[in-house]
């Protein structure tokens, strides 16, 4: 079978694995942002309690392996009587993973922040909610969208892993197409052709575009 022809007759499956890649990136990037600010900023707290449970969470989930997590979600829940759906279960391992490096991430832009900042927002009696909220939030996003893109397109490489728990993923997919025809070039090839497209074509320019609205709020573009 020739290339072309093999992209008539698969083509279209692939491309609906590639759109169930998407959703699962979408759903676990929302996830993994929520995750960490919630958590980056648990990490500055001047309560211990929540300082150390947001350490525990951070060191656990990037000391450990992604696919040992993504497995422990999928088959020992359910023997604990939490039953999650493939998909399910494929976005919280991502989300939880990458929240945990992205929390660090929060961290450090907080505190990259210039101190006259705080001191300013001090110096107009603002609460600490306001403060964060009004001045230093704002301010991070030119500091952590660099290595957040970064972070963002590793997600879309680690969707792949989700192809081991049945979710009918773009690998998924590439997997079941490979295992009936054994065109494993033309199969892997095209997948990773795909991978790259959504990567470099369609996430990266998202990405700066963010980055670049992102300048313009705060003056430095």
């Amino acid at each position: 079978m020739g290339y072309w022809e093999f992209l008539v007759e698969y083509l279209p499956k692939l491309a609906n694995g590639a759109v169930m890649t998407v959703m699962v990136m979408v759903c676990a990037t929302l996830l993994a942002v929520a995750v960490s600010m919630v958590f980056g900023l648990m990490r500055l707290s001047s309560h211990f309690a929540i300082q150390g449970a947001a350490t525990v969470y951070i060191e656990f989930f990037r000391g450990t392996s992604l696919l040992v997590q993504l497995y422990w979600i999928y088959y020992v829940l359910p023997l604990m009587g939490l039953t999650l759906s493939p998909f399910v279960s494929g976005v919280l391992a991502l989300g939880l993973n990458f929240g945990a490096y992205g929390a660090e991430i929060v961290r450090g832009g907080i505190q990259a922040v210039p101190r006259g900042q705080y001191e300013a927002a001090l110096a107009l009696n603002m609460s600490p909610f306001s403060r964060m909220r009004r001045i230093i939030i704002p301010q991070i996003y030119t500091i952590i969208l660099p290595p957040a893109a970064n972070l963002t397109v590793e997600l879309l490489k680690a969707t792949a892993l989700v192809a081991l728990i049945t979710v009918v993923d773009l690998m998924f997919v590439a997997k079941q197409i490979n295992a009936t025809t054994w065109l494993s070039a033309q199969v892997f090839g095209t997948a990773l052709i795909i991978y790259y497209a959504m990567a470099r074509f369609a996430l990266i320019p998202f990405l700066r575009w963010l980055e670049l609205i992102a300048a313009r709020k705060i003056g430095k573009a």
